[in-house]
């Protein structure tokens, strides 16, 4: 069976990788390829149609984590489909205008990558079939929509709308996040099938309250709702075409699509109508009011999505089947008129180089073709007859009329509802007034024109529904309303007819005194007032920033008292911190074992071995501030436990203790080489004894910790069991190499991640790191009496040794990190000796590349697997008989070895080589007339 909704979803996020690859090609190209996921989605969306029209909803199950209940699940009922429909029609049209309306310096794959991570991210919303899954993908929109509004990263407002936007979106993930543990742990499942099917267990639960507490949090500030609906208006320092796809389809639609999605499991009670009626009239009239005193198109559309995501807020809250109805039908009309006004605004920006409604007017005279389609789209959105906004809106008016049970509710949604009519049309009549008719444009610097023919193209096809629905709703939109409300209400989905005539009613009378009243209501007020001098502050975005001011005052003020830059008091309260974690279940009352099995007997060699050991302790704290003779006989303390290890029978990790012993060896000595030769010595003998009491608590407690892990009754049952299931399930006779590269694999993929994300942390730290002048020292940092040749023959002997350790790993001591790090030694040395320039000089390695194709290598390894229908990182097995080699026995984790073999020598290489090419002050050189400011680096390609 082909996995259409697998590639539906794939479709965005293919698109988007594709974008770092077309950095080079011309922006036509770009613009194609990105076009060509939204379009391909629409076809197979298209091919599911029947189908789903009749009843059927399309499920795809893969197994994920499902320990905590997660599971790859995605299903496409009609909400899905309706909702998929529209972020993909729309996401298309939004890339045909991107591609006229950005510049030639904006960066063209960048934005139009991001803008497919977000599309993805809204379709993994949409049909998700996990309630975990949707959180993954709900976090993932406030993620792209961060880096869609802050595009224009130059612009302090794009910086601030962008952090506004994470900070509120973020913040209800989190809200949504405990509200959907909570519904787990009521239903016993987070498939969303369970969770649907189970409203009446949510609803009767002690927990309820709770639930729709966080849930709606995270509805409410996704889709700008009262008192969190600020960051919206903020939001538009992004490009036009973000904002028209932000408020038509995507982002803000998120919240209101939860809202539907879970409305059979929250709704029917009186505390979900109270909190969700009332916070969407106050949204709805503070939303539509705000908009008459905007200046700016962009902002005035922004306050009518706050206020049109009320009127939906609102209308879900009701909850009577026939009120779901008009707030499905209202979020597809919204979708249509909205996208189009925003590209419009942007024509108009584009094309006068302003949005402010203070120097424009009178543009019908010169862009006649756009002023006729924004004026459509703003009578949509004013609700105007023979248009698509007058039908949901006055579907909105009859059920506001019809409320039963709640009489002061009702009576007060009635108000809002014909106040909402009112501050609409004002606010729409001042957009078509202000810009295409009266006296202007003023001030502009450029004389005003239409746009590419193709530019347009997206606003006529919108408006062009917009029209075709207000007039035909019955024949164009009517199956795609049954198909998205009657998969919320289910049986209970009402009969209805959409039609442009239903006779005079109350409906009809409250729409024509809200015509009546805003157009009253603005020339009232332009008579009354001079608008264009009303400058309105939200005192909202005052209060975050000034919460914003105070938290980062606070966080600096701990962090002075915390880490004040003394690399020992960091030290002091992370020891301090591991005692306390340490503790905590003693002093709680937990006690400890008191049955230990006996120790093994400790031989005559062990206890020379712990001797050593233990000199070598004591004698680093005696010689501690001789800085090199104790690094070498610490260097002599990492030996002991290396031969330890010997002793205990486990070679994989002597060879590993040994080699980070050498590495760590060499790192320290290129580290000594910009340090002083000796410590300074302590301030005062009370600190001195402070340490000591707070080191060797640690050191008692780590050791009993160790202790009774080692001798707890049950202790080796893990081992046994790993060594019962190496070889006939991972093919592999190195019990520890096969726990690394199979059964603990994802563990493995994180940690060599977090090696080099650690090792590009250290580049960026320390590439244009500087030693002040006083600490210059001249020559590179030889510090050992090795001959250079020796050092370049010990390359490709250790090579040869490298690639012998890779290949025996699976089945006998090795593996990709040993091998990685016996590869490093010999480079390590010569950096030693000769110096960075020198080796570099040679070998020009780009270390930075290879730790990502070690990491692309371990991740496409590993997910190989996924295609033969098993877990990710499941082995598979191969024995080859080559010439003279003879038997090769493969198993298929050697290539996910291989990545931690390429992360592990290009992490360890790019750190010791940064710390090899630390540089004076540029000033000093400067002033001895040596600068070069040309050089670039073998190992990232920058200026150095």
């Amino acid at each position: 069976m082909i996995p259409f909704l697998e590639i539906l979803l794939a479709l965005p996020f293919l698109a988007a990788v594709a974008m770092v690859f077309l950095r080079t090609r011309s922006r036509g190209v770009v613009a194609w390829v990105a076009a060509a996921a939204p379009l391909l989605g629409l076809l197979l969306l298209a091919w599911m149609t029947p189908a789903g029209l009749q009843g059927w909803v399309p499920r795809a199950d893969h197994a994920w984590i499902p320990q905590i209940g997660l599971d790859f699940t995605l299903r496409l009922d009609g909400l899905a489909w309706m909702f998929a429909g529209m972020v993909l029609a729309i996401g298309a049209l939004v890339v045909m205008y991107a591609h006229y309306y950005l510049s030639a310096e904006d960066s063209a794959p960048r934005f139009f990558g991001c803008l497919l991570l977000f599309m993805g991210a809204m379709l993994g919303v949409v049909i998700a079939g996990n309630l975990l899954l949707l959180l993954v993908f709900w976090e993932l929109t406030s993620i792209s929509s961060f880096l869609l509004i802050g595009f224009w990263y130059g612009r302090q407002d794009a910086r601030e709308g962008a952090r506004m936007a994470l900070a509120i979106t973020g913040g209800g993930g989190l809200a949504l996040m405990g509200g959907i543990l909570l519904i787990g742990r009521i239903v016993g499942s987070y498939d969303l099938d369970v969770v649907l099917a189970s409203g009446d267990a949510i609803r009767a639960s002690a927990l309820y309250p709770w639930v729709l507490a966080l849930v709606l949090a995270g509805v409410f500030t996704k889709s700008a709702q009262f008192p969190l609906h600020f960051w919206l208006p903020h939001a538009m320092a992004a490009p036009t075409p973000v904002s028209a796809y932000l408020h038509s389809a995507t982002m803000v639609k998120a919240g209101v699509f939860l809202l539907a999605r879970l409305h059979p499991s929250l709704a029917g009670t009186d505390l979900f109508f109270y909190v969700v009626t009332s916070i969407g009239a106050i949204t709805l009239l503070l939303g539509a009011w705000f908009a008459i005193f905007q200046h700016d198109l962009k902002g005035l559309l922004a306050y009518s999505t706050i206020s049109h995501l009320g009127l939906i807020t609102v209308l879900f809250g009701l909850s009577t089947p026939m009120a779901v109805v008009a707030g499905v039908f209202h979020i597809l009309n919204h979708a249509t008129f909205k996208a189009s006004l925003f590209m419009a605004a942007g024509i108009i920006d584009h094309e006068t180089g302003t949005r402010d409604m203070r120097r424009l007017g009178n543009l019908r005279r010169y862009m006649p073709v756009t002023s006729a389609l924004a004026i459509t789209a703003t009578l949509a959105m004013a609700g105007i007859p023979l248009l698509n906004g007058f039908l949901s809106k006055e579907m909105f008016f009859a059920e506001a009329l019809e409320i039963d049970g709640h009489r002061t509710m009702a009576n007060v949604i009635s108000v809002a509802a014909l106040l909402y009519a009112v501050f609409g049309v004002a606010y729409s009549l001042r957009f078509v007034h202000d810009t295409f008719f009266g006296e202007g444009p003023r001030g502009l610097d450029r004389v005003p024109h239409e746009p590419p023919r193709w530019m347009k193209i997206p606003v006529e096809i919108l408006v062009l529904v917009c029209v075709a629905v207000g007039i035909f709703p019955a024949w164009t939109v009517a199956p795609v309303l049954h198909a998205g409300a009657s998969s919320i209400l289910g049986e209970a989905m009402p009969s209805y007819s959409l039609a442009i005539w239903h006779g005079f009613n109350k409906p009809l009378l409250m729409s024509m005194a809200g015509t009546v009243g805003g157009i009253v209501l603005y020339f009232g007020l332009r008579r009354l007032l001079d608008l264009h001098a009303i400058v309105r502050q939200s005192r909202a975005r005052n209060l975050f920033r000034w919460n914003m001011e105070a938290l980062y005052a606070l966080a600096e003020r701990f962090t002075s008292r915390l880490a004040n830059g003394s690399l020992q008091r960091s030290l002091v309260w992370l020891v301090l911190a591991a005692l306390f974690a340490g503790a905590a279940p003693f002093a709680a009352g937990v006690s400890p074992p008191l049955q230990w099995r006996a120790p093994q007997p400790m031989p005559l060699l062990g206890w020379l071995l712990w001797l050593v050991l233990v000199a070598c302790t004591l004698w680093t704290l005696r010689l501690y501030r001789q800085r090199l003779l104790a690094l070498i006989v610490l260097g002599g303390a990492g030996l002991v436990v290396s031969l330890t290890f010997v002793f205990l029978s486990a070679p994989d990790l002597a060879l590993t203790q040994l080699l980070v012993e050498m590495v760590s060896l060499a790192l320290m000595l290129l580290g000594l080489h910009y340090l002083p030769p000796r410590s300074p010595p302590e301030r005062a003998p009370r600190r001195r004894a402070r340490d000591i009491g707070i080191a060797a608590a640690a050191g008692l407690g780590a050791g009993l910790l160790a202790y009774a892990m080692m001798t707890r009754p049950g202790s080796d049952a893990a081992s046994i069991e790993m060594l019962a299931r190496s070889l006939p399930e991972a093919y592999g006779r190195n019990v520890v190499n096969v726990i690394l590269v199979d059964f603990r694999g994802f563990d493995t993929f994180g940690e060599i991640t977090v090696f080099g994300i650690a090792a590009l942390i250290v580049h960026a730290l320390l590439r244009r790191a500087r030693l002040a002048p006083e600490k210059v020292v001249s020559g590179p940092p030889v510090l050992l009496p090795v001959p250079a040749h020796l050092a370049q023959l010990m390359l490709p002997l250790t090579l040869t040794v490298s690639v012998f350790v890779f290949l025996r790993g699976h089945n006998a001591p090795g593996g990709g990190f040993i091998a990685g790090l016996v590869l490093a030694v010999p480079m390590l040395i010569q950096y030693v000796i000769q110096g960075a320039a020198s080796v570099e000089s040679r070998f020009g390695f780009d270390y930075i590349r290879c730790i990502g194709i070690g990491l692309m290598v371990a991740a496409a390894s590993g997910a190989a697997s996924l295609l033969f229908g098993v877990e990710f990182l499941t082995s598979g097995h191969l024995d080859l008989e080559l010439p003279l080699l003879g038997e090769l026995p493969l198993a298929s984790a050697t290539g996910f070895d291989t990545g931690v073999y390429l992360v592990v020598f290009g992490a360890a290489m790019l750190i010791l080589s940064m710390l090899g090419t630390i540089k004076p002050s540029r000033t000093r050189v400067a002033h001895l007339g040596v600068i070069e400011t040309g050089d670039r680096s073998t190992r990232t390609g920058e200026l150095g």
